[in-house]
């Protein structure tokens, strides 16, 4: 008898909580993705399974999903592994990302070259290799280092070619 007084009454909110945690990350598990909930409502159906159905359970389901303020994706669906403020992160780093046409570059085929540099004049060489006529098609990236500046490349040969010609000219 207790038993059955126990599985008749409503879930508190922590068990509501608990469970609409599982049923997303099954869903997750099994598809991917969440394709399937929106909303308190879409729940309703695995709780009306389990407890009498009632405006009392469904508040206490909207409750839940409330308390747990899980993000959406563009879709509306819920995203279980997600916080709100990543999801606020990421949609600020795509928006910077869009705005400015950002870009990964691989340097997995790229060659390094240190300069040893001091440090009074590492910024502004790191600007005019940058910038330079000269170098901009033999440079990848240029990175300012505790002792000088680290040159990434793909056309290795060309680049100490031009470094000969120009930095290292009268050596």
């Amino acid at each position: 008898m207790e038993n059955e007084t126990r599985v008749r009454r409503s879930p508190s909110r922590a068990d509501c909580e608990k469970m609409i945690k599982r049923i997303l990350r099954t869903e997750v598990l099994e598809k991917g993705r969440n394709t399937q909930f929106r909303n308190a409502m879409d729940f309703m159906n695995y709780f009306e399974s389990l407890y009498p159905a009632s405006p009392g359970l469904t508040k206490q389901v909207q409750r839940a999903v409330k308390a747990l303020d899980i993000p959406k994706d563009e879709n509306g669906f819920f995203i279980i592994n997600k916080t709100g403020a990543q999801m606020a992160e990421e949609q600020e780093i795509r928006a910077l990302g869009d705005k400015f046409h950002v870009d990964a570059v691989d340097l997995s085929g790229c060659e390094s070259v240190f300069l040893t540099v001091p440090e009074a004049c590492r910024r502004y060489l790191c600007h005019l290799l940058l910038t330079s006529i000269t170098f901009s098609e033999k440079l990848v990236t240029v990175v300012e280092t505790g002792n000088g500046l680290l040159l990434y490349t793909k056309q290795r040969d060309k680049l100490m070619s031009a470094l000969q010609n120009v930095l290292f000219k009268d050596r």
